[in-house]
């Protein structure tokens, strides 16, 4: 059976039910067609490159061809699912579908990887591959360990990376005539360590351009005054080693933490690239703003379940984070070629769901879908497309049929 696409980090089996049933009524209703399933691919001969799963397994991906004017337009996706940044959670994870090819079962195509046009008009017929998320490091990582028990881990994202985009190229990425590289969470972080080096494996002439979705993450105080997300990445970076992929410039003059922050990657980044994020993203309102440990009396449970709950303290600090991404993202305002696309709804990852990439009760801003800005950004229409919407209590009225997916 397949499982639903899912956002770049875990939620409550409740929430998760709760959600699904609305996706289902709302499908229903919109007389959607069922989502694509794709057969699921092992990557060969990954033992012998040392490109594994936490777990020692291969890593996997999906690819669906293109068809008709899409045969040699390609489009890589980079699966999301939060990060391990202990042995000891690195090692719950290889138990899982995020540590272990043995536990994977395909995941559904739509939003972006949809082949249906009403639902993907720019990107339906091109071939579309999802690389898998196994590694807990953003596809990032080369170093190996042993948890307490003596069990080998294996922190290989960044040789995934290399060895599936290799196989790709040898089943047809090499005679792309275009070509984009996407992700949401932490596979839109992985899509901006990688953006640039997926650019320099195509000759000059062929256009290829970067999209992250929900993966622009701060580094900022949290609202007991500490850096949980900094603790994260910390781990992230000291126990799979992923300095291999950090800007070198970065890296001179910042602690290597640092660098594998969004604010600091894109400072680097030469290759056109399109943000897509919230500025009162879901999942950094309650694990950067508002993580568990810095709520201990649990004041912000309500206002994290929904904005309209929050006080006006609380929001003020919604406020100051949503002022530090757009101050963040002043030099992606300015590079030419690059895309923005930073509403102020709940929500995380919205790329890879029909209903929030592109449909009738979509997101808009300047009257355009993600699908819509996404493309007219990819072809270079309107001279790009850098749209930020309004700060709460602004609301903008397309937020109100999202569901915080």
């Amino acid at each position: 059976m397949a499982t639903a696409p899912r956002p770049g980090f875990a939620a409550a089996p409740r929430v998760i039910t709760m959600t699904l049933l609305a996706v289902s009524a709302l499908l229903s209703r919109l007389s959607m067609p069922a989502a694509e399933l794709v057969e699921l691919t092992l990557l060969a001969n990954a033992q012998e490159k040392g490109a594994v799963c936490l777990d020692g397994s291969p890593p996997a991906y999906q690819l669906r061809r293109g068809f008709g004017s899409g045969t040699r337009s390609w489009l890589v996706n980079l699966e999301g699912g939060a990060w391990c940044n202990t042995t000891e959670d690195c090692s719950s994870r290889r138990l899982t579908d995020l540590g272990s090819s043995k536990f994977m079962k395909p995941v559904e195509f739509q939003g972006m990887l949809s082949n249906n046009r009403s639902e993907n008009p720019y990107f339906y017929n091109w071939n579309i591959v999802d690389i898998r998320y196994c590694d807990g490091g953003s596809f990032a990582g080369d170093a190996e360990g042993e948890d307490r028990n003596g069990t080998k881990l294996f922190y290989r994202g960044l040789r995934i990376w290399e060895a599936v985009v290799d196989q790709l190229m040898g089943k047809g990425m090499d005679a792309a005539k275009q070509a984009l590289l996407a992700g949401c969470s932490a596979g839109g972080l992985a899509a901006l360590l990688h953006c640039d080096n997926f650019r320099a494996r195509f000759p000059p002439e062929v256009p290829v351009k970067c999209l992250s979705d929900a993966g622009f993450f701060l580094d900022v105080k949290d609202s007991s005054g500490e850096r949980f997300m900094r603790s994260i990445f910390r781990g992230v970076v000291h126990l799979q080693n992923v300095r291999k992929v950090l800007p070198k410039d970065c890296l001179a003059k910042k602690d290597p933490t640092e660098c594998f922050f969004p604010p600091e990657l894109t400072k680097s980044i030469s290759t056109p690239t399109f943000i897509r994020n919230s500025g009162y993203d879901s999942y950094q309102v309650g694990n950067v703003v508002a993580p568990g440990g810095s709520d201990p009396g649990q004041s912000w449970a309500s206002c994290k379940a929904d904005i309209r709950n929050c006080t006006s303290t609380q929001i003020e600090a919604l406020n100051g984070f949503r002022k530090k991404i757009i101050e963040d993202l002043k030099i992606a305002q300015h590079k030419s070629g690059w895309g923005l696309f930073i509403d102020s709804c709940f929500n995380h990852c919205q790329t890879p769901f029909r209903i929030s990439w592109h449909s009738p009760i979509s997101l808009r801003l300047g009257n355009k879908t993600i699908a819509e800005a996404v493309a007219d950004w990819y072809v270079g229409k309107d001279h790009g497309v850098k749209e930020i919407d309004c700060a709460y209590p602004c609301i903008n009225p397309t937020c109100r049929s999202q569901l915080d997916l």
